[in-house]
């Protein structure tokens, strides 16, 4: 560990920057958790800056493998305080079921409003693994699912990617200016028709501590190894919702891998559909659990540093 502070009786104390880049729990959650929930109790400096000892980062990562097994976080105080209690209870059903209809009817209703207040609420208090495999993706997925030629079905997830696109773009933004992994190119599959899945993968590959350098238009995948030199990416992500075209996706993709000299992931509904078809292939699919894949990922991209609890 860096950066501690010491206070009477020698014990090390950790400012808010360094306890996040521990525990992987951006500091806006730590703060949170504090506030709303009274999970962590930090010392404070006389100027009113936090400081957590090391039983405060136990206790962090002791909240994250609660979430990280479906408790809700307004439960999670209960199980801290009884340390015999080993079993999660049974989640509110209020809480991440209610979370995604709500989701899903503010998207329908395009209630922008509403989608703020969720996104907000959401990544303020889990980390953002949590919040994508419980809520987003789920939710992603419905709305796909239903999503066809229906009047309004084009509206709806335009206004739902346009609502993200902005916000992860801030977040991406931020976290470039300060990780120190490898750059991730990711780059849209030329024929699928939103970008949900793209958004919520470099959301994830962000978080897990890549500089995500994300397009929003598909590239001519001849100008492809031109983008990762120009870039300076170690790596190329792709994502997709959709099946996609089979010659794409059994001889473009794979021929795509065999020129670039650098690896080349596919993620997303699209890995799992067609996973049989790249078997042979050096393209590396990493299935639609956007978690999953960016641990897959990390294999094949290593990072300086890997969060503590995944």
């Amino acid at each position: 560990m860096s950066d501690p502070s010491q206070h009477a009786g020698d014990t090390p104390l950790y400012p808010i920057r360094e306890v996040s880049r521990l525990t992987g729990v951006n500091s806006v959650t730590l703060r949170a958790w504090e506030r709303r929930y009274g999970l962590i109790k930090p010392q404070r400096t006389p100027k009113g800056h936090r400081l957590y000892a090391q039983e405060d980062i136990e206790r962090v990562e002791q909240i994250l493998q609660w979430l990280n097994r479906g408790v809700p976080v307004s439960q999670v105080r209960e199980l801290l305080d009884r340390p015999e209690v080993s079993e999660a209870p049974m989640a509110d059903a209020s809480d991440w079921p209610g979370q995604h209809a709500q989701l899903v009817t503010a998207t329908e209703a395009m209630d922008l409003a509403r989608l703020e207040t969720l996104y907000a609420q959401s990544f303020s208090l889990y980390p953002v693994p949590v919040c994508i495999a419980e809520l987003w993706a789920p939710a992603v997925r419905e709305l796909e699912e239903h999503w066809g030629d229906r009047l309004g079905d084009t509206l709806q997830r335009l206004s739902l990617e346009a609502f993200l696109r902005t916000r992860i773009g801030t977040r991406l933004l931020h976290a470039n200016a300060r990780a120190q992994g490898p750059v991730l190119l990711m780059v849209p599959m030329p024929d699928d028709p939103g970008t949900l899945w793209r958004l919520l993968a470099a959301l994830a590959a962000s978080d897990y501590g890549y500089r995500v350098e994300l397009l929003d238009t598909a590239l001519p995948f001849g100008e492809i190894p031109l983008a990762v030199e120009a870039l300076g990416a170690s790596g190329v992500l792709m994502a997709g919702s959709h099946a996609g075209r089979s010659d794409l996706v059994r001889r473009q993709l794979p021929r795509l891998a065999e020129q670039l000299e650098v690896p080349l992931a596919l993620c997303g509904p699209v890995a799992r559909i067609r996973e049989a078809d790249l078997e042979e292939s050096r393209v590396a699919v990493l299935g639609d659990d956007l978690d999953q894949a960016m641990a897959e990922l990390s294999v094949l991209l290593p990072l300086t540093r890997l969060p503590l609890m995944k």
